[in-house]
């Protein structure tokens, strides 16, 4: 592991930073909204990225915990911020086939045309014709 990559995109090199990091990024993969919330309050970056450019937001959503997602949304996180790869939060909620996320997302501002693929590519891709319609306001 290279470290998380802040805001400022420089590495952290602090074994204790990269411990705290890691344990972030585990409370988004697994839905801990509360203790997430409270760590992006007490001055964790909303916006922060592991390796991969995977943001709290992105992990959050991709593992469908919608609570944690409203938190890091409210909190200034970017529902737009492509990983490394080009796919944003709201792709890989459409991939993961999370609904109520995707809902999210798109009321939080997302846009359905970023990224590569974008959330309206993987929905077409997967034949998800509900999700197309959600993305596209219908």
């Amino acid at each position: 592991m290279t470290g998380p990559r802040p805001e400022t995109e420089e590495p952290a090199h602090d074994p204790e930073v990269l411990q705290l990091a890691a344990k972030v990024f585990d409370l988004a993969r697994h839905g801990d909204t509360a203790t997430l919330a409270a760590y992006v309050d007490a001055g964790v970056p909303a916006n922060l990225t592991n390796d991969r450019g995977d943001s709290l937001v992105m992990l959050a959503a991709y593992h469908g915990h919608i609570d944690a997602v409203i938190a890091l949304l409210e909190r200034g996180a970017d529902p737009d911020r492509p990983n490394d790869r080009g796919q944003t939060p709201l792709a890989g909620a459409v991939f993961k086939g999370e609904t109520e996320v995707v809902r999210v997302l798109v009321a939080h501002g997302a846009d359905p045309a970023a990224g590569m693929p974008s959330a309206l590519d993987t929905a077409a891709m997967f034949a998800r014709q509900d999700l197309l319609e959600l993305l596209q306001g219908e």
